[in-house]
């Protein structure tokens, strides 16, 4: 499928498959008409679920990590919050496990603190960050953001970070850096699937510079208004909401600019199943998995249907420029 360009910048191919922005951009100036009894009751108890909808319940669990709500374009989605149950039980890190409930099992073993990221390749201040550093680089923000995993299901999840351009700019990138890498920490004492054969070791992960830079490519240190646990990668990770999930890397210990792009853990893996871009497309299938439609963790009932499965998972207006002109069928 080609992505054509416009004299607005981008053509949406299915207008209908993503919220018009005056819709979305709308819904604060109902909340104000309501607010001033200038709507009837049945549009306030629908405004009221909406809101209900947003809460972000802090769950008590881990140090609290509150954000801003933030004002970025594509930040804030409507969609029902997932139980932070769910959220924090039914994960993929390889490095604690191949099954859902391995790392919420596994990964109390891995060591959070002292912690340090590294920066390192085509940049003017290269150096190294303790998480202290990096937790006062920017100011906090709260993203509600849909995440959908290539396996078809999804979920919503509120986290807590800030841009990684943020980070970017102050590293400075020399003109020669086109894409960025992101590894996980390594370390088979704590991590103790760490050098079975599933993967290559350490786990990597890539964007291209353009992606990384996208004000929604968020460096996540928390969620649900707490830190990380340690299963949905503590202490700090990626979070990129276009993108199947395994694009978000965890637990980084190294960000590195470089002028190839490089080679990512699933890719290395299973080339034919797994792109660079992995874009989330409901018309490109993984050979496994149909990518038309998702299952929604909390969403189980008997009588609950799947759904339609967005374009870039519902970020095409934020972020579908940056694909104009590529065939995303041969750039999966």
């Amino acid at each position: 499928m080609l992505i054509k360009t416009s004299r607005d910048g981008f053509t949406h191919p299915v207008p209908s498959d993503i919220t018009p922005r005056a819709v979305y951009e709308g819904r604060r100036d109902l909340m104000k008409l309501l607010a001033g009894g200038v709507a009837g009751a049945s549009l306030a108890g629908w405004a009221g679920r909406e809101a209900m909808a947003q809460q972000t319940t802090r769950p008590n669990k881990l140090a609290a990590l509150p954000g801003a709500k933030s004002a970025v374009a594509g930040a804030m989605v409507m969609d029902k919050i997932t139980d932070y149950k769910d959220a924090s039980s039914y994960n993929n890190f390889y490095e604690f496990g191949t099954d859902k409930g391995d790392p919420v099992k596994n990964a109390h073993t891995l060591k959070t603190t002292p912690w340090t990221v590294e920066i390192e390749g085509l940049v003017k201040k290269p150096g190294k960050y303790t998480l202290e550093d990096l937790l006062k680089l920017s100011a906090q923000e709260e993203r509600i953001y849909r995440l959908r995993c290539v396996e078809g299901w999804s979920m919503v999840v509120p986290w807590v970070g800030y841009s990684l351009a943020e980070l970017i700019k102050r590293v400075e990138p020399l003109g020669s850096a086109k894409y960025v890498e992101f590894l996980t920490l390594a370390d088979p004492k704590t991590m103790p699937f760490v050098g079975s054969a599933v993967l290559d070791w350490p786990y990597a992960e890539g964007l291209r510079m353009d992606e990384a830079m996208h004000p929604l490519t968020l460096l996540t240190f928390g969620m649900y208004g707490e830190v990380l646990p340690n299963q949905n990668g503590a202490p700090v990770r990626l979070v990129v909401p276009w993108k199947y999930g395994f694009k978000s890397a965890k637990s980084i210990v190294k960000i590195r600019f470089t002028d190839k792009q490089p080679a990512t853990a699933w890719n290395k893996a299973a080339r034919q199943e797994y792109g660079f871009y992995s874009n989330v497309n409901p018309n490109v299938d993984h050979p496994r998995w149909s990518q038309a439609t998702e299952r929604r963790i909390g969403e189980d009932g008997l009588f609950a249907k799947k759904r339609k499965t967005l374009m870039f998972n519902g970020y095409e207006a934020q972020v579908g420029q940056l694909y104009a002109g590529m065939d995303l069928k041969a750039n999966y």
